[in-house]
C-alpha cells in the first residue's frame, strides 16, 4: 500500500478528484457534503493499474482548516497537488506547498483539475514553476476533469509512476503512529486511525501512549476496511485498543513502540524559511498529526531552541513545521537537531551552542553524539533515534574514546593526589573519585582502572601504594628491633604511642602487611602467625589455652586473640571442651 495526501486551494476539486479516482466519498461529515467543502480529513483508496493499492488522505483547502490539513499531510511520504484550471494558483495553493516543502515532502504529482472549464495550460505552467522551487522539484503534471472523467486514466498511470519511486519503508523501525481520528465502536471500544509510516503492527502488541507513557494493548487491526493480524508501513491503519477510553486519546497523540522514543519539550532545530531573528516569540509547531504551541529562542541565523507546551515523542532528523496561526503564515520548516540539548545558563552559551549546531545536519551520528556528550547511556541514544553500534565501556554506558582516555589519565592523577592528602588511608574511595571526575556512575570508575591502579574494598590504590609512609615505616622498624626476638610479646598501648603508632598509623601498617592485628591495640609482627603454628604443633594434641600461653611465652591478652585468629584461618580447630588441635602446619 502507498499513502498520498492531497493539497491545494479550497474549491479546486480535491475531493471531487478523489471521489472520481476511488468511487468513495472522502467527506465524512454531513456538513461537508451539505456545504460542498471539506472541513476535516477524509480517507479513500483504490487499486492502481499496476495492481497496487493507493490510499488518499484528503485534506481541507480553506485557510481556517490549515491545522486539519497539516494533521493529514504530516505523516505521509507523497502529495497530490491539485490546482484548478479556472482559478489557477491561489493563496492556499501557496500555503499548502510551503507546508509540504517545510515538512520535507519530496515526492509529488500535479493534477490540474477542471480542465473542462478552462485551458489548463496557464495554471499548469505557473504551478510547475512554483513547485520546482521547493523540495518537490520537477513533478509530473496531468490535466484532468473530475466531472467528465477526462484525464483520469493518465492520472492513474502517473500515480503508478509516482508510488514506484517512493522509498521502501523501514519495517524494523519502531512504531510511531500519529493519531488523526479517535472514535468508539459499540462492542469494540476505542479505535484510533493514522498513517503508519514505518515499522509493523500486530494484534496483541503492547504499545504506549505518547501523552502519558501508559501501556496499551492492540486488540484488533483494520486496514482499508479489512481485518488484519498484521499491518506493515506505509499504510492507513485503524487500531482497536484494549481497555482505553476514548477521552484518553485524541488527534495529535501517538502510539509508540515502548522504550524507543524520548518525550521532550525542549529541542534545538534548524529552520528553513524566515530568518530566526525575525520569528515571533511564540509559534505553533506542527509535527505528525499534532500541533503544539512553542516558545522560540533564536540561537544562530538559522537555528532556534523551542520550548514546547507539552512533551512530544521526537527523534533527531524529524521534520516539522512552524506556523504563525494569527498571520496564517508558515514561518518555516524545521529539522530536529537535538532532542536533549544542554542548558544555556552562562553568558555566551547561546552563541557557543549556535556554533555547535552549525555543524549538525539532522542525520543521527553516533560518533558525533559521543563527542559532544562524552558519556551517555545506550538506551538514551536509541530513544533519540541514534543507532548504537559501539560497545559500552561499563554497563550500558557509551563513551567518546578521546574523552575516555583523558578520564583514565585524570583518574590516576586524582588517586595520587588523594594519597598525598591522606597518606594513612588505604587509597581513594570510589565515590570520592566519581565526584572529582564528575562521573554519573560509580561503575565507570572501576571500568577506568588500569595497572598499576587497582580496586580493593571500595578504594582505588596503586600497586606500589602498599609502601608505608616514612614515619610509619620507621615506627614499625622500632617495633621489629625491640620485639623481633620476642615474636609473641605485644607492646602495650602506651608503648605503641611512644613508638609513634596511633590508631591510624597502626591501620596503615596492618593494611600494608607490616603488622598483624589481633585485637584493638594488640599487634604483633607479621611472622607471628606462622611461628605460632609451628610452636603449637610441637605440643601434645589437643592443647589448652594455658598450655599454648606457656609454649608461646606470652600473656592471656595475646594468646586468646591469637588462637581465635588461628581458628578463623583454619590453622587450628577448637574442640567442644575448649581444647584445640593444630590442623595445618606452615611449610618452612
Amino acid at each position: 500500500m502507498w499513502v498520498v495526501a492531497t493539497a491545494g486551494h479550497v474549491d479546486h476539486g480535491k475531493s471531487t478528484l478523489v471521489r472520481a479516482l476511488t468511487g468513495m466519498e472522502p467527506d465524512r461529515w454531513a456538513e461537508e457534503r451539505r456545504r460542498g467543502m471539506t472541513i476535516d480529513l477524509g480517507f479513500a483508496w483504490t487499486t492502481l493499474p499496476s495492481g497496487g493499492t493507493i490510499a488518499f488522505v484528503d485534506v481541507p483547502g480553506h485557510e481556517r482548516f490549515v491545522p486539519n490539513m497539516l494533521a493529514g499531510v504530516g505523516p505521509v511520504p507523497a502529495a497530490l497537488i491539485v490546482v484548478g484550471a479556472d482559478e489557477g494558483w491561489m493563496p492556499q495553493s501557496a500555503e499548502h506547498l510551503a507546508a509540504l516543502d517545510a515538512l520535507g515532502v519530496s515526492y509529488g504529482l500535479l493534477a490540474v483539475t477542471r480542465a473542462d472549464l478552462a485551458d489548463p495550460g496557464p495554471a499548469l505552467a505557473r504551478a510547475r514553476q512554483e513547485i520546482a522551487a521547493t523540495a518537490l522539484g520537477e513533478v509530473e503534471a496531468v490535466a484532468v476533469s473530475g466531472a467528465t472523467g477526462a484525464g483520469l486514466p493518465e492520472l492513474r498511470a502517473a500515480l503508478d509512476r509516482l508510488v514506484a519511486r517512493l522509498p521502501a519503508p523501514a519495517l524494523d523501525a519502531p512504531v510511531r503512529l500519529w493519531v488523526d481520528r479517535s472514535f468508539t465502536i459499540r462492542g469494540s471500544g476505542t479505535v484510533v486511525t493514522g498513517t503508519l509510516g514505518g515499522g509493523r503492527l500486530r494484534v496483541g502488541d503492547q504499545l504506549e501512549l505518547a501523552a502519558t507513557g501508559e501501556p496499551v494493548r492492540v486488540r484488533g487491526l483494520h486496514s482499508l476496511g479489512v481485518v488484519r493480524d498484521r499491518v506493515d508501513g506505509v499504510a492507513r491503519v485503524a487500531v482497536n485498543l484494549r481497555g482505553v477510553s476514548r477521552d484518553r486519546i485524541a488527534r495529535g497523540d501517538a502510539l509508540l513502540t515502548p522504550g524507543r522514543f524520548r518525550r521532550t519539550d525542549l529541542l534545538d532545530v534548524r529552520l528553513s524559511g524566515d530568518p530566526a531573528a525575525d520569528l515571533p516569540a511564540t509559534l505553533t509547531l506542527h509535527v505528525g498529526s499534532t500541533a503544539v504551541p512553542a516558545r522560540v529562542r533564536p540561537l544562530g541565523p538559522d537555528t532556534v531552541r523551542l520550548r514546547l507546551a507539552r512533551p512530544l515523542p521526537l527523534l533527531i532528523g524529524d521534520r516539522a513545521l512552524l506556523r504563525d496561526p494569527g498571520r496564517h503564515h508558515v514561518a518555516g520548516g524545521v529539522t530536529v537537531l537535538d532532542v536533549d540539548p544542554p542548558p544555556l545558563r552562562r553568558r555566551g552559551a547561546a552563541a557557543a551552542r549556535a556554533s555547535v549546531l552549525a555543524g549538525l545536519d539532522g542525520r543521527p551520528d553516533l560518533a558525533g553524539e559521543l563527542r559532544r556528550r562524552h558519556l551517555i547511556r545506550a538506551g538514551d541514544l536509541t530513544r533519540m533515534g541514534v543507532a548504537v553500534t559501539a560497545a559500552p565501556v561499563a554497563g550500558d554506558w557509551l563513551a567518546d574514546p578521546r574523552h575516555w582516555r583523558a578520564l583514565g589519565v585524570r583518574l590516576g592523577e586524582e588517586a595520587a593526589q588523594y594519597a598525598r592528602e591522606h597518606p594513612l588511608e588505604p587509597g581513594a574511595p570510589v565515590e570520592v573519585l566519581r565526584q572529582r571526575l564528575d562521573l554519573p556512575d560509580r561503575a565507570l570508575v572501576a571500568a577506568l582502572l588500569r595497572p598499576p591502579l587497582r580496586l580493593r574494598a571500595g578504594r582505588v590504590t596503586a600497586a606500589a601504594a602498599d609502601a608505608l609512609p616514612e614515619p610509619v615505616a620507621r615506627a614499625v622498624e622500632r617495633v621489629r628491633a625491640e620485639y623481633g626476638d620476642r615474636p609473641f610479646q605485644a607492646p602495650e598501648a602506651h608503648r605503641l604511642a611512644d613508638l609513634g603508632l596511633g590508631p591510624r598509623e597502626i591501620g596503615a601498617a596492618v593494611r600494608a602487611g607490616a603488622l598483624l592485628r589481633l585485637a584493638e591495640n594488640v599487634v604483633l609482627l607479621p611472622g607471628a602467625f606462622d611461628a605460632a603454628v609451628r610452636v603449637l604443633a610441637r605440643l601434645p594434641q589437643p592443647f589448652t589455652l594455658s598450655a599454648a600461653r606457656q609454649a608461646l611465652d606470652t600473656t592471656r591478652r595475646v594468646a586468646l586473640p591469637l588462637l581465635e585468629l588461628l581458628d578463623r584461618r583454619g590453622a587450628t580447630r577448637r574442640l567442644p571442651d575448649d581444647a584445640r588441635e593444630v590442623v595445618a602446619t606452615p611449610s618452612g
